[in-house]
């Protein structure tokens, strides 16, 4: 009479154990996803006598070296902006002028952590203005190496004057 108890509890624990045994072990791993991976976003460079670029351009988060500033990283982890590498619009730049065979100079603020884009293909502001970024028609209110970019952006630097 006792042993049919015993029976069943017995067959269930062998069953909670095998199901934990095939259990996939995806179920088990967390889901991460990689935060710099490369985006396609809309780049524009308006200059004082009209448009300097105009195209797409793939980007993610990379060190970058200008002629003024040297080499520094630009991937969102400037400044503490994100804990992990993201694609941000200096890096878009930078990857627009390496593809496309334009030259782009700023100087690096290591208070700020960032760059300062003073010249883009020549076109420099001189004192009396300076390049202006943008994603979706909004000023950006940190960096252009600290403002994260997502598919599909629209990035603008614009000659803006003082």
């Amino acid at each position: 009479m006792h042993r049919k108890p015993a029976r069943r509890a017995l067959v269930a624990v062998a069953a909670l154990s095998l199901a934990l045994t095939s259990a996939p072990a995806v179920a088990l791993t967390q889901d991460v996803t990689d935060t710099n991976a490369a985006v396609k976003v809309a780049l524009t460079v308006q200059g004082p006598d009209g448009s300097v670029f105009h195209g797409k351009i793939r980007t993610k988060g990379h060190e970058v070296t200008t002629a003024a500033g040297g080499t520094h990283r630009c991937d969102g982890t400037n400044g503490g902006a994100h804990p992990s590498a993201v694609p941000t619009p200096t890096a878009a730049l930078d990857d627009a002028a390496r593809k496309r065979h334009f030259t782009w100079d700023g100087t690096w603020y290591a208070s700020f952590d960032d760059y300062l884009v003073e010249s883009i293909k020549g076109v420099d502001g001189g004192g009396v203005a300076y390049w202006n970024i943008s994603v979706n028609g909004t000023s950006i209110p940190v960096g252009g190496c600290q403002f994260e970019l997502n598919t599909g952006d629209e990035v603008a630097f614009t000659w803006t004057a003082f």
